[in-house]
């Protein structure tokens, strides 16, 4: 197995091109593992650590585009005020050490249907920035994932940015596992208010062969709030309506039985994630300025 370690983002960009079915690498934290295990066995690893601007972030016009190589710790430390919800999830994964070494580019490119930041990711309608020599695309997250661990990323391309728009409304993250954290999530969901275009977003992980939303229950309770008046008057939510919605949630998802829980349990926790997230989400809309 070959190992490349280009210094700037144009030499990883050749690197890539010229060696299209390389691994590459950020964290590590998953491809290690699997190397490690006899799991995967690519032609070449392409290590991005070295290069400098995926490591930075910055806010524009209200978007955040945050580099492929930011860590889970600085998502919480540095943009948790900007992100909440991207913090709350990046504070489920592992343990500090993995925080530290694990980034936002390396759990988009595993894309494995239990990673810990998909759910928020979906909900937010984040942008994906990726490039090859050819040139740059944007892909909205909703057509990111394709199936179980494979994305719309092509061959040559490489993972540059995630875009998130800041300040559009709380965004609530839960998990259920073993354990708050250290654990792979037996199933995750998160959800997003976004008063200013009066729609709500969902994310649901490890609950189908890749991360997905649930439609159904985003139109039901974005009709019915934006029926009852409720984005104006900030009232609490009716209890049927949060009821629904927790019903309705499950529906969208295709679990299965393995170790961690059963097709039937991940159903029931998905609905009350999305009863308790929807509260936390709703009270942090009326009380906010």
């Amino acid at each position: 197995m070959d190992f490349v370690r280009p210094r700037t983002w144009r030499d990883a960009l050749a690197a890539k091109a010229e060696l299209p079915t390389a691994q590459a690498l950020a964290g590590g934290t998953d491809v290690m593992v699997e190397i490690n295990f006899g799991h995967r066995r690519p032609e070449a690893l392409i290590d991005l650590n070295p290069i400098h601007e995926l490591s930075e972030w910055h806010c524009q016009d209200g978007v955040a585009v945050i580099g492929a190589g930011v860590s889970y710790t600085r998502l919480i430390t540095e943009l948790g005020d900007r992100l909440p919800g991207l913090a709350l999830a990046a504070r489920t994964v592992g343990s500090p050490q993995i925080r530290n070494r694990g980034s936002i580019g390396g759990n988009l490119g595993s894309a494995s249907p239990a990673g810990d930041c998909h759910p928020v990711l979906l909900a937010a309608d984040a942008i994906i920035e990726v490039e090859s020599t050819r040139g740059e695309r944007r892909i909205p997250i909703d057509d990111f994932y394709r199936g179980l661990k494979q994305t719309a990323l092509r061959q040559d391309e490489l993972i540059r940015a995630v875009r998130i728009r800041t300040g559009t409304g709380p965004c609530q993250f839960g998990k259920i596992g073993t354990r708050n954290a250290m654990v792979i999530a037996v199933c995750s969901f998160a959800i997003a208010l976004h008063p200013s275009n009066r729609t709500v977003r969902t994310g649901i992980g490890s609950a189908a062969p890749r991360p997905i939303r649930a439609p159904d229950a985003e139109a039901f309770v974005g009709g019915e709030l934006a029926a009852a008046g409720l984005w104006e008057s900030r009232k609490p939510l009716p209890a049927s309506l949060v009821a629904r919605f927790g019903e309705l949630v499950p529906t969208a998802a295709a679990p299965i039985d393995d170790l961690r829980g059963s097709a039937a349990y991940r159903r029931h926790a998905l609905s009350v994630l999305a009863v308790r997230t929807l509260n936390w989400a709703w009270e942090e809309y009326r009380t906010c300025a």
